[in-house]
C-alpha cells in the first residue's frame, strides 16, 4: 500500500484565501496527498499569502527562513507559495530563496497537480498567469470529506473599483462570477457533507452577475433567494461588499429572506468625503448613512460591519473626525480598522504620508471608540433570546460554543446539543468577546 504524502497549508489574510486552501488540498488529494498540521512531518509546504498588509512579503520571507532547516534534513520536501504575495513577486520569491520549488498564483491553483509532478521531476515551477479557463471547473481532487456545520464558498473574485489604497485588482484581476448551477451545486454537496451554514465569499461580492441556468444574469440577490431553496442549507452570509453595490433587491432581500442572517459587512473606510475622493471609493459619507437607514428599515435588528483605514495619505485631524462622527452615527458591532499601509503599486503609495506617531494616535482613538459600541451592543444581548448554530466543544468540560444569527460567538455550558444543532439560547452574561446563555 502507497504510503500518503503529507501536505502542510500555512493560511494568511481573507476568508478567500481559506476556501482557496481548501481547494488546493483537495486538488493536491488527487496526486496522494493527506493534510498534517505540522511542517516537520510535511513531504510539502504551501505559504497562501495575502498582500493586503505593508511588509506582507517580507513577513513571508521570514516564514520561508524558518523551514531551511527542514529542507536541509529532508530534500526531498517542496515548499511552495501561493497567494497574492505569489502573483506579485513570483520571480524575486524565486531568486531570493532558491529553497522554493513553486510559485504559483490565485488564479492558476488548478494548475497545481501538474505543477507538483514537475517539481517531483526535480524543475522548478511557477506560474503567475491570468488564464482564460475556470479554476473553480478545473479544481477537482480527492473525495471530499465530511465538514463542520459552517463553510466558505467563493462566487466572485476579483475587483474593478480600483481603491487607491488598494493591490487587489493587480493581483488577483478583474471582477469574474462564477455560474449559478456550479455554485449551487457546490453549495449541495457541502450540505451532504453537514454544513449548515455557508457565507458566499467575494473581494466585491455584492457586484455578483454570474450566469444563471436560463442564460439570464443574476445578482447576488437572484442567487440567494436560489439558495434559501436548498434543503439542509439554515444560513446564508456573504462579504465583502462595497456601498455602491447594495442594489434595492439585495436590499429587499434582508428584510424579506428568511435564511439571510442579519448581519452585514460593508466597509466605508473613512467618513472624510475629502478622503474617500482620495481613496477612490465613489461613495460620500451622506450616501453610505442614507444607505445603512434604508437597510435598517428593511431589517431594523440588522447587526453593521465595517472597515476603516486611519492615517490615510494627507488624513487631517478634521477628517479623522468626521470618520468618528460617522461611526458614532452608525453604531458597529464589529468593525476592522487598520492604520494605512503603503501597497507598491497603487496611486496613494506615492502620496505625501501621515506622520507615523499620529496615525498611530488615530487608530487607538478610532478603536476605542468601537470597543465600546461593541461592548454595549453585547451587553444590550442579555436578556434576548437568539438561535445559535452549534460549532464545536467549548474550553470547559460539557460546554458547547457556536455563533448566534448575529455572528456573536455564544457558550452554553451543560448543553443537550451537538455539533450542527441550532437551538434557541436565552443570553445570561455578556464578555469582551463572547456570550453566555441557557438552552431557553
Amino acid at each position: 500500500m502507497t504510503t500518503p504524502k503529507k501536505l502542510f497549508i500555512k493560511t494568511y489574510g481573507c476568508q478567500m484565501n481559506v476556501y482557496d486552501s481548501e481547494r488546493m488540498a483537495e486538488a493536491l488529494g488527487g496526486q496522494g496527498y493527506v493534510e498534517t498540521r505540522s511542517p516537520d512531518d510535511a513531504d510539502m509546504i504551501l505559504l497562501n499569502t495575502c498582500h493586503i498588509r505593508e511588509k506582507a512579503a517580507e513577513k513571508i520571507y521570514s516564514e520561508l527562513g524558518r523551514y531551511k532547516g527542514l529542507k536541509a534534513d529532508k530534500p526531498d520536501l517542496k515548499i511552495g507559495v501561493a497567494g497574492c504575495v505569489a502573483q506579485a513577486e513570483g520571480q524575486e520569491i524565486m531568486r531570493r530563496q532558491p529553497m522554493v520549488d513553486l510559485v504559483v498564483g490565485p488564479q492558476s491553483y488548478h494548475r497545481l497537480p501538474e505543477m507538483e509532478a514537475k517539481t517531483r521531476a526535480g524543475e522548478k515551477a511557477l506560474d503567475t498567469d491570468f488564464p482564460e479557463e475556470d479554476k473553480f471547473e478545473k479544481l477537482k481532487g480527492r473525495p471530499k470529506a465530511q465538514r463542520g456545520p459552517t463553510a466558505f464558498l467563493t462566487v466572485q473574485e476579483g475587483c474593478d473599483k480600483f481603491c487607491a489604497f488598494c493591490v487587489v485588482p493587480y493581483t488577483r484581476g478583474a471582477e469574474v462570477s462564477r455560474p449559478v448551477d456550479r455554485i449551487l451545486t457546490e453549495a449541495r454537496d457541502l450540505v451532504e457533507r453537514g454544513v449548515r451554514e455557508i457565507t458566499l465569499l467575494g473581494q466585491n461580492v455584492n457586484a455578483y452577475h454570474g450566469a444563471g441556468p436560463d442564460g439570464s444574469d443574476y445578482t447576488l440577490a437572484k442567487l440567494i433567494w436560489d439558495l434559501d431553496k436548498v434543503d439542509g442549507l439554515e444560513r446564508i452570509r456573504f462579504t465583502t461588499s462595497h456601498p455602491n453595490d447594495m442594489t434595492d433587491d439585495l436590499i429587499e432581500a434582508h428584510g424579506t429572506c428568511p435564511k439571510l442572517m442579519p448581519y452585514l459587512h460593508l466597509p466605508v473606510q473613512s467618513g472624510s468625503d475629502r478622503i474617500l475622493k482620495r481613496m477612490n471609493r465613489s461613495h460620500t459619507a451622506d450616501s453610505y448613512l442614507r444607505l445603512i437607514e434604508r437597510i435598517r428599515a428593511a431589517r431594523p435588528d440588522i447587526l453593521m460591519s465595517g472597515d476603516f483605514i486611519v492615517g490615510f495619505p494627507e488624513e487631517t485631524e478634521a477628517d479623522f473626525q468626521a470618520t468618528l462622527d460617522l461611526v458614532e452615527e452608525v453604531t458597529y458591532g464589529y468593525a476592522y480598522s487598520f492604520k494605512y499601509s503603503t501597497r507598491p503599486g497603487t496611486p496613494a503609495a506615492e502620496r505625501a504620508q501621515v506622520d507615523p506617531a499620529e496615525a498611530d494616535d488615530r487608530l487607538q482613538r478610532l478603536q476605542a471608540l468601537i470597543t465600546r459600541q461593541q461592548r454595549d451592543i453585547q451587553n444590550s444581548m442579555v436578556g434576548r433570546t437568539v438561535n445559535v448554530l452549534f460549532e464545536k466543544p467549548g474550553r470547559l468540560p460539557g460546554q458547547m460554543g457556536g455563533k448566534s444569527e448575529y455572528l456573536h460567538a455564544v457558550h452554553v455550558a451543560d448543553a443537550p446539543v451537538g455539533i450542527g444543532d441550532i437551538a434557541a439560547v436565552r443570553i445570561v452574561d455578556a464578555a469582551a468577546n463572547s456570550l453566555a446563555g441557557v438552552i431557553a
